[in-house]
């Protein structure tokens, strides 16, 4: 997938590398036939912020895969993501839109002090509640505490987030979102008519799931459009006075074993999930969507690597988050942990998922000792010619025999 440092007009929000990054990770699980589910947007605003305590090449690499020009771009961004979901807050009615929250965090070492101009960023842009912690005396505690806040944050879906031992002495700052959604279908699907039918793995064997449909109505229409290799289906989430309108989306090759040619697709067309589709209300023959529930999680530094996106994951220019000119410098992104959970059932759908980024400072070279304090070999060697002239031990330098 191609990227590009301007903005994707089509989109306010472009997630463009973030989308590429899920993709390229999605093909990898494809070939292993595991399922899969991630959010491009969690780890834009992640990248966002790493962004935003950045300077120089590192600064320029940041902005050119996050499609944006410059960090008040990105930061106004993050606000919009932030006014799209407030409308949702405080409303009780049940026909309301989907449920959807999205908080961020923030865990910083007692050790260190945050420079002015990005603890602004972090707490107004991000409006992230930053504490004060001890990473050297208390890391299991933080990985605790950080995962209890995901759990929390995303209605006890996302946990164990942060695995025990990813921080330590070296950790200066966690920076974590969470985002929760729970949506209802417009019309909902009649558990009454759910059936167990067959689905077909990859590797050619067949399993059985259960599948919803929306009976036998023949005035039944359905929002669908097919493609030369594939099919599009979109059921729209109940909105009631919600300005906003959600849909999911399913993608159905027409080939058993097409998911694979469907994927490069995505890949090669960076705005293959903007487009409309120009869909239709059509009667279908048949109708039948399996109900899933899973879970998914990797560690994304590596294939950022990957699509040479570097700089903020070595130290020397993210000088902007630590008040402290000589430890500035030494500043990185270790880690980057993102987990996501969806279930999609009669009712509807419930999906959550939260990214933590782990600022650290590099590791100090450890110089090695050497005590001769016990006994020892020697020799006295000619260099040049390799002639060695003595060769001894010593056991005890106090014998003198």
């Amino acid at each position: 997938m191609e990227h590009s440092s301007k903005s994707n007009s089509s989109n306010h929000f472009n997630t463009n590398f973030c989308l590429a990054l899920t993709t390229q990770v999605l093909e990898n699980e494809a070939n292993k036939g595991t399922n899969f589910v991630a959010s491009p947007l969690s780890l834009h605003v992640v990248l966002s912020l790493v962004a935003a305590g950045s300077t120089g090449r590192t600064l320029e690499q940041l902005l050119f895969f996050l499609g944006s020009q410059s960090v008040d771009e990105l930061s106004l961004l993050s606000s919009h993501v932030t006014s799209l979901i407030s409308p949702n807050e405080g409303s009780e009615s049940p026909r309301s839109g989907p449920l959807l929250s999205f908080v961020n965090g923030a865990w910083l070492d007692q050790r260190y002090n945050l420079k002015p101009s990005f603890e602004a960023i972090v707490k107004e842009t991000y409006k992230a509640e930053i504490k004060n912690v001890d990473f050297v005396a208390k890391a299991d505690e933080i990985v605790d505490e950080v995962n209890s806040w995901a759990e929390k944050e995303t209605e006890g879906l996302i946990t164990k987030l942060l695995p025990y031992g990813c921080v330590d002495f070296h950790t200066v700052l966690v920076f974590a979102n969470a985002l929760y959604f729970k949506g209802s279908w417009d019309k909902q699907f009649d558990t009454s008519n759910t059936r167990t039918r067959n689905f077909h793995l990859l590797n050619g064997q067949t399993v059985q799931v259960p599948f919803m449909t929306t009976g036998d109505n023949p005035f039944e229409r359905h929002l669908y459009k097919c493609f030369d290799t594939f099919k599009v289906l979109k059921i729209p989430y109940r909105s009631g006075q919600d300005s906003r309108r959600f849909s999911m989306y399913f993608f159905l090759p027409n080939e058993r074993d097409g998911i694979f040619n469907l994927i490069q697709k995505v890949k090669s067309n960076p705005n293959f999930l903007d487009e409309q589709y120009e869909l239709t209300k059509d009667k279908l023959t048949e109708f039948w969507i399996p109900k899933f529930k899973f879970s998914f999680e990797f560690g994304a530094i590596e294939t950022m690597h990957k699509m040479g996106l570097k700089l903020p994951f070595k130290p020397g220019e993210l000088t902007e988050v630590i008040d402290c000119p000589i430890l500035g410098k030494d500043i990185f992104v270790s880690k980057v942990f993102h987990k996501s959970c969806i279930e999609v059932n009669e009712e509807g759908t419930e999906a959550a998922t939260s990214t933590a980024v782990m600022f650290e400072l590099q590791r100090q070279r450890v110089y090695p000792s050497f005590v001769a304090d016990h006994p020892f070999l020697f020799m006295i060697r000619e260099e040049t010619h390799g002639i060695v002239f003595f060769f001894g031990a010593v056991l005890n330098p106090l014998l003198d025999s």
